[in-house]
């Protein structure tokens, strides 16, 4: 018992004389992502964005989605619905069930929080419609003709935007808030 406990402090010593010399030959600067990062210029992230608005989808949503999205939001308790993403900030485009509407709203810190109403649907007849003629391409901000969503914001567009992808995980279930 005598040799175990300076071998105990012998290893303690050990271990922190090797932290130190880590700490001071760690190289010094700021933080740097595990990944690379891309200094892309303006003009390259447009064309990338351009890219991304391509590929998006242009099919309508259709009825059959909107009226079995409305039923599925109808289902939910109050302020819960559809949210994309639970994270920190801002988590995009949400549709959130109140008692007397559902209303589409930015979404902050993982759900917890939403911002004002860009819209709200009190009936499934004016919702149904509404969602009917959307598409991943409307929902994303890109599409001038769909004033409820579009945005001029390179940043805000197509960033955690409602899509068919989305609405099918709800409706499975997959995803709720």
């Amino acid at each position: 018992m005598s040799t175990i406990i300076p071998l105990l402090a012998l290893g303690a010593v050990i271990v922190v004389l090797v932290a130190s010399v880590w700490s001071i030959r760690r190289p010094k600067g700021p933080w740097q992502p595990p990944y690379p990062l891309i200094d892309a210029t303006e003009e390259e992230m447009a064309r990338r964005a351009a890219e991304l608005r391509d590929r998006l989808s242009r099919e309508p949503f259709g009825t059959a989605l909107a009226t079995a999205l409305w039923r599925r939001l109808a289902s939910v308790k109050d302020d819960e619905g559809l949210i994309l993403e639970f994270h920190r900030d801002f988590c995009g485009h949400g549709l959130i069930r109140r008692a007397d509407r559902v209303m589409l709203c930015d979404i902050f810190d993982g759900g917890g929080q939403t911002g004002d109403p860009i819209t709200a649907w009190a009936d499934e007849a004016d919702f149904v419609a509404f969602f009917a003629r959307q598409s991943d391409f409307s929902c994303s901000g890109w599409d001038e003709g769909e004033p409820v969503f579009h945005s001029d914001d390179t940043w805000y567009r197509n960033n955690q935007r409602l899509t068919r992808a989305a609405i099918d995980r709800f409706l499975a279930g997959r995803m709720e808030g």
